[in-house]
């Protein structure tokens, strides 16, 4: 019977990488609901400016993390990830120190480019088993949700309490105490291992860009991004407008965030257990458009928009689950890393674009005008949705080949794979000694498959 415990090295991969992970989002995220308020206050600021600096670290760090990923081939993973970590605390310290709005689009730009989130992946697939590695992903999607519902309420607390440099500060100190992780506790790899589930290969983005599935899926990150930047500059205006003063809103932050994690692992629990995840996702759409109507329509009293903001959140959070989900389901065989590559880079387009474009609303146009441009953006988004396929509910394996003890053609163990109860599609890959798998878990598992790659490596088809 295999052994399917954690060896020193992987537990110190899996906890060292996954705090490196959420406390680089705690700082990116920290800083999201702060600038829509308290931003106004520092020099030169209006709602444009504002908007650019709630939204460039999008920019940046679509334009970054590809070269991030193929620099940390041919360097290193370490390396990389400290060096991104670095100008992470750079652009952190500079917006530290400065009360001028520049100052803070300047840092905040610097976070960004230090886009070491698929370095952090590829490390990690360097480190742990194939068995494990599937596991502490999921884990960091759950850590993801709780981190970033911990910046948005931390954020505010820290800043009314402190000040709104101080609040830099503390991120420049939990990116300092990553690096400090990295070098001390997360493990060195022996050697890279190109894991197309975790890695981008330029050569297949091509592929995954043609695909009109996942292309839609990529438009729905956009999209989300987009509504939650716009939102962030949009709402505290409302709650002002009713009556709230600006450190006045964390507590519906708390209170709305927490409840929004409460409703969301059933409905993830559901969509994916009886397979409904299609009717889920239309129906978190057209939660965020009835949400963004009732923003457009109602300035007070403060209940209803309250109900809205935990309306999308619920939504939010819940689409957050869903669309990598979705993404790995889409993805063909060996393609997942290439498909995740490209919906991180549109993700980040649509946080650049949703804080831009809503700061420029807001700053020539007015709020409800803004809110009106949501729902029009929600709309479109619903109406795509529609022609979505439902996906199969189908997971990726990754299995290594020792190809120089392989009595047969590789190409036979393919299409031998491929007409197997269970299996959906098999892709052999001799030169990087690797096969990936998409199979039906209700089907098949890990262990059978193994059995018979294993098998049939020694024996004749």
């Amino acid at each position: 019977m295999a052994n399917n415990q954690m060896t020193s090295i992987e537990k110190n991969a899996s906890w060292g990488l996954g705090a490196v992970f959420s406390l680089r989002m705690l700082g990116l995220f920290m800083a999201l609901p702060i600038l829509t308020t308290y931003g106004y206050t520092l020099d030169g600021a209006n709602e444009t400016l504002t908007g650019l600096a709630v939204g460039i670290y999008g920019i940046t760090q679509a334009f970054f993390q590809i070269p991030f990923g193929l620099l940390s081939d041919r360097f290193g993973r370490k390396p990389l990830i400290i060096s991104g970590l670095s100008i992470f605390t750079i652009g952190s310290i500079i917006s530290a120190m400065t009360h001028s709005i520049w100052g803070i689009i300047f840092g905040r730009a610097l976070q960004g480019a230090g886009a070491i989130a698929g370095t952090i992946m590829a490390l990690l697939s360097d480190l742990l088993s194939e068995e494990h590695y599937t596991k502490v992903i999921t884990f960091l999607g759950i850590s993801f949700g709780i981190t970033f519902s911990l910046a948005i309420v931390l954020g505010p607390i820290i800043t009314q309490t402190l000040g709104l440099q101080e609040l830099f500060w503390i991120i420049a100190i939990l990116t300092i105490i990553s690096i400090i992780l990295i070098l001390l506790i997360v493990p060195s790899p022996s050697k890279r291992i190109l894991n197309r589930e975790s890695s981008l290969v330029t050569s297949s983005i091509h592929h995954v860009i043609s695909n009109v599935h996942l292309m839609k899926l990529n438009l729905s990150v956009f999209f989300l991004h987009a509504l939650l930047m716009s939102s962030f500059l949009g709402v505290p205006k409302k709650f002002i407008k009713a009556g709230l003063s600006a450190g006045e809103h964390w507590p519906i932050y708390l209170f709305t965030m927490s409840i929004a994690l409460a409703i969301t692992a059933p409905l993830l629990i559901y969509s994916e257990k009886k397979r409904q995840m299609k009717k889920v996702f239309i129906l978190a759409i057209g939660c965020i458009l009835g949400a963004e109507s009732i923003f457009w329509i109602i300035d007070y009293p403060i209940w209803p928009l309250i109900a809205s903001l935990q309306i999308f959140f619920i939504s939010f959070t819940l689409m957050e689950a869903i669309l990598p989900s979705f993404i790995s389901k889409q993805s063909p065989a060996g393609y997942k890393g290439t498909a995740m590559g490209v919906y991180t880079t549109s993700q980040c387009m649509g946080v650049a674009t949703g804080g831009f474009v809503s700061g420029w609303i807001l700053d020539h146009m007015g709020n409800n005008i803004l809110f009106l441009f949501n729902m029009l953006i929600a709309l479109s988004w619903f109406a795509l949705s529609l022609n979505l396929s439902e996906p199969r509910y189908l997971i990726t394996l990754r299995f290594h080949l020792k190809i120089k003890d392989c009595t047969q053609d590789p190409m036979q163990l393919q299409q031998f794979l491929q007409k197997q109860d269970g299996i959906f599609d098999a892709w052999i890959l001799p030169q990087e000694e690797s096969a990936y798998v998409k199979i039906d878990s209700k089907i098949t598992n890990r262990n059978e498959i193994k059995k018979i790659i294993s098998k049939l490596q020694s024996t004749k088809i």
